[in-house]
Parts: C-alpha cells; structure tokens; sequence
C-alpha cells in the first residue's frame, strides 16, 4: 500500500525529541539530516497560527514514513507538545509508493531494559532470556507511548523502584497504556488507566489484551469514586499543573506520586502547584526532561 511521507525542519534542541515522540505516535521510520542553509520551502508548508522561521526551527530536516489514513497534522501537535513546543511546525507531506518500510521500521524497535527487571518488548523480537525479567509487549501505534521519550523512561523505572507489589496505581493520561501496563506487570493488585483521547484508551486496552492483564480504563469524567496508593502522569507541563487538585483528590494520605513530561526549566513551577498536598522533588533526569516525584501529605 502507498504511505505517507513527511518532511519538516526544526532546531537542533527539538529534533530529537520530535523524532522519539513521532515513532512513539506510530510513524514507521524517522530519519533526520542536517538541513541546507538555504532550504527553506515556500511551498506546500501548513502551520499553526503564531509559527514564524524567526522562531529559530530550521536546523534539522526530519523525514518521517506515516500511515495512508494518519492524521498528520494532529500527530506532528502531539509530536511538538511532547518535545515542550507551542506551536506546531511547517510540514510537508507526499505518498510514495509501498516498499519493504515495515521490516526497515522495525529495525528502529529493539527490546528496551528499564530498571533491572523491567523490559519493553515488541512483539516480533524474542523476550530476554534473563531470570527474573519482567517484560510487557507493545508496539509503536497511534497513541503515545512505547517507552523511547526520555520522559517515559524516567516513569517505567521509578515504578520498578517503588512498586512492591499490591498497590492500588492510577495512571492519568494513559496513552499506549505503558505505564499502567508495567505497573500490573510489576505486581499493583489493580490499575486504573485514564485518558481523554478514546482512540488511546482503546490502544491501551489492546495492549492489555496483547500482555493478559488487566486494566480498569475510563475517560477522567467516568472514573469510579476512589483513591489510590500511586498515581503517575507523563504528560505535559502545563497540564500537569492544571491536574495538582483533581491527582490531589485521587490520593490517600502517604500516596505515592511521579510526575513527568516537564522539562528542566518547567520543574519549579510545577512543584509548586504540588506543594499544598505534596513533598516532591526532582527523582530523575534525562537528556533536558525530570522526573517529578514524592507523597502526599
């Protein structure tokens, strides 16, 4: 079948981070390329309102391979947001006709280890060999999260260090459902998995069914009365303060609380909006994101 290829530039500080959150939202490949001083295109370009090249993006040309159907200007949004940016950059898009991209895809997802027992495993790659390990099957697809951002890396090993088994996890802002997946999989007697998105808690409940276990999945107005004994958000900055009362009202007293999707510069404020209910401090770093993490009072 045809597919769809896209093109944009971005600055060198994104690009990265764009191109890890397009794969995690179900691009097939990405590739990236120094981008020609004057290769600026003046044709065929979309943009949000308030993008201008005064903005400083054009460093890096990231060509990416998406599916016939996919809605690329919504998945670039999300790519921008998860890489801290407001707004979305110019693209391009062009169908090129179908060739062998899945198996070349493939060679982009390797079995990722998380913690020391923890693994992240596509499901055409063998599980690891290792006593002990832990492994929860997802493939990249059209929700985000396939455990690549450093920001879902930071979360998956905070749960293997805090879990101890029996705890009841609330993950806000499921996507994949990767965080509450590692978390049933790490031995919390029941997870709840919430998302706005319905195509992400459909992904999400796929993916149970892919790994046997069981998640409690709902959108944020239907989720049942409770409270729980951890909770975790890999969203976005500011989203995340927005959400201090209603996490707030979701944990007992003494939960358990990991926060990420911030970047450096982000973390003050985001502790702060924390701070009536919450003792948190920054647990993890990586590659310019951290991890927000600590218990309510």
């Amino acid at each position: 079948m045809p597919w769809l290829a896209l093109e944009l530039e971005v600055d060198g500080a994104h690009a990265e981070a764009i191109a890890d959150a397009l794969l995690e939202l179900g691009a097939q490949s990405v590739t990236t390329e120094d981008a020609d001083a004057g290769g600026a295109r003046e044709s065929a370009l979309y943009a949000e309102p308030g993008w201008s090249a005064a903005a400083g993006w054009r460093h890096h040309r990231l060509s990416a391979l998406l599916a016939p159907d996919a809605d690329v200007a919504s998945i670039l949004a999300q790519a921008a947001r998860a890489a801290g940016l407001v707004a979305r950059p110019p693209f391009t898009t062009t169908v090129v006709d179908d060739a062998d991209w899945v198996r070349g895809a493939r060679s982009q997802f390797a079995p990722l280890r998380v913690g020391d027992r923890l693994w992240i495993v596509p499901s055409w790659c063998a599980p690891p060999a290792e006593e002990g390990a832990l492994v929860v099957r997802l493939d990249p697809g059209l929700a985000f999260g396939t455990g690549s951002h450093p920001s879902t890396r930071l979360v998956l090993a905070w749960l293997e260090r805090t879990l101890r088994g029996a705890e009841r996890v609330l993950d806000y802002g499921c996507g994949s459902g990767i965080l509450a997946l590692a978390a049933a999989r790490l031995g919390a007697s029941q997870v709840a998995a919430v998302d706005l998105d319905p195509q992400a808690l459909e992904a999400a409940a796929a993916n149970a069914r892919a790994n046997a276990l069981a998640l409690r999945l709902a959108a944020p107005q239907t989720l049942p009365a409770g409270d729980y004994d951890v909770i975790v958000a890999n969203i976005l900055a500011m989203p995340l303060v927005a959400l201090a009362p209603v996490l707030a009202a979701r944990a007992r007293a003494g939960a358990r609380l990991a926060l990420s999707g911030i970047l450096e510069a982000q973390a003050a404020e985001v502790r702060a909006a924390y701070a009536p209910q919450f003792d948190l401090s920054v647990a993890g770093s990586e590659e310019g994101w951290v991890l927000l993490a600590g218990a309510r009072r």
